[in-house]
């Protein structure tokens, strides 16, 4: 009679005959069943470094407009590649645990890099509600989860509020996406974040025009240092 252990396994097997677990990243199948992206695509993403590096790309866009102490992105984003999968996975096609997996690589960068330091909590980039419930999540705040598995410090996601719908920010410039998220994130509970390091995070950045805005706002509660990371950067 075969054990419990290799009657599970051979189910798994069976029943991915039919509904196959395979990368979010790649499309392989060479991934067991507690992984949401294989090995060999972690091992080449195409990390950043920016974590360690004071006055990065990301730091730069933040300059002059609202006080960051520090800000990177975890990886470099390109179309067609294995990251955008992963993050297209995570955004559009339900894959939290993809999300998740992201959120970890980035919170163990930020865990061994000495310029994030003292951070108390960690706030997603909001959506705006119908958007997130017709999406059924934040994936900003799967991130966030992740970043959370590795830090040990709490997420807070009612203390700032995307008050309006905006437009999607593809293939606009700076000041067309600023324009399109101006007044569109309000303070709610400001007590939460009073006094506190805040780490403001997201999936992709390009020109900042949102997580500057949400950061001016996040600044309205009196707050500590402000911080800011997110897992991919699109470069224009």
């Amino acid at each position: 009679m075969p054990g419990f252990k290799q009657t599970t396994e051979w189910l798994y097997a069976f029943g991915s005959l039919f509904f196959p677990h395979l990368c979010a990243a790649c499309g392989s199948n060479n991934l067991s069943r507690d992984e949401a992206i294989c090995y060999h695509c972690m091992a080449h993403f195409p990390i950043t470094g920016f974590a360690n590096q004071p006055g990065n790309p990301i730091e730069k866009l933040f300059w002059g407009r609202i006080p960051v102490t520090a800000a990177c992105s975890q990886f470099y984003f390109t179309r067609s590649s294995s990251i955008q999968h992963a993050l297209h996975a995570l955004k559009y096609k339900g894959n939290k645990d993809a999300g998740l997996v992201l959120g970890r690589l980035l919170g163990y960068s930020l865990e061994q890099s000495s310029r994030f330091c003292n951070i108390d909590v960690i706030v997603p980039l909001p959506l705006y509600p119908k958007k997130e419930k017709s999406r059924g999540y934040n994936q900003a705040a799967i991130i966030a989860n992740g970043i959370r598995d590795v830090l040990k410090i709490p997420v807070i996601t009612d203390a700032v509020a995307r008050i309006r719908y905006t437009d999607s920010q593809t293939n606009k410039n700076r000041i067309d996406r600023w324009q399109n998220v101006g007044d569109v994130f309000s303070l709610q509970k400001p007590e939460l974040l009073k006094g506190k390091n805040i780490l403001l995070t997201d999936d992709v950045i390009t020109t900042g025009a949102s997580l500057e805005a949400c950061g001016e706002t996040i600044c309205k509660a009196k707050m500590g240092k402000l911080y800011i990371a997110t897992l991919a950067f699109a470069d224009q």
